[in-house]
């Protein structure tokens, strides 16, 4: 008796482990669609000279920016990510305010202290003025210290190009173009 209860229970789990085989892997948890915000890059005039695209999450940011012809002078060119979204003094872009700079570090990518939130590499300016540059920044564009805070972000094109050590903008001169984002 004991014997059959034995084959009769090592048939049912011979019959069952094909079902238990066939069984759909544990999907994968959905990743979050990143978040993403668009805006117009004015000039020292107040016009639109181009657009800026900034997709990311609470760990990155990535920024696609277009300039259209004329729009800056040939050449390098600093950028950075300023602490307000404001672009409304188009003259100077002082209402921008410094840069992000959540953790209180100095400024520059390859400053032993820093970098700071808002620094990025430099950009290019053909021989008409255009631009078309994508650039990633480790500082997340959403989360506990993301750039679209209460009163968001700016993207500042500088006059010249940030040289990545020099305090406090590298360098980089006057600010010649903005981009404001609000959450």
């Amino acid at each position: 008796m004991v014997s059959r209860k034995w084959l009769f229970v090592a048939s049912a789990l011979i019959a069952g482990a094909p079902a238990a085989l066939a069984q759909a892997p544990a999907a994968a948890p959905a990743t979050p669609a990143p978040t993403v915000v668009k805006g117009n890059v004015v000039g020292n005039d107040g016009k639109t000279i181009g657009t800026v695209t900034a997709t990311g999450n609470d760990r990155v940011t990535i920024v696609r920016l277009v300039l259209q012809p004329g729009a800056i002078p040939p050449g390098w060119h600093g950028i950075h990510f300023h602490a307000v979204g404001d672009c409304s003094d188009v003259d100077k872009f002082l209402a921008s305010k410094a840069h992000v700079n959540h953790g209180g570090k100095a400024h520059g990518l390859l400053n032993p202290n820093g970098p700071d939130d808002g620094d990025l590499p430099n950009i290019f300016a053909v021989a008409d003025g255009s631009v078309s540059a994508e650039v990633t920044s480790p500082t997340g564009l959403t989360g506990a210290n993301g750039l679209l805070d209460a009163d968001g972000f700016a993207l500042l094109v500088h006059a010249s190009p940030d040289d990545h050590t020099t305090q406090p903008i590298g360098g980089a001169g006057a600010r010649i173009a903005c981009a404001a984002f609000k959450s």
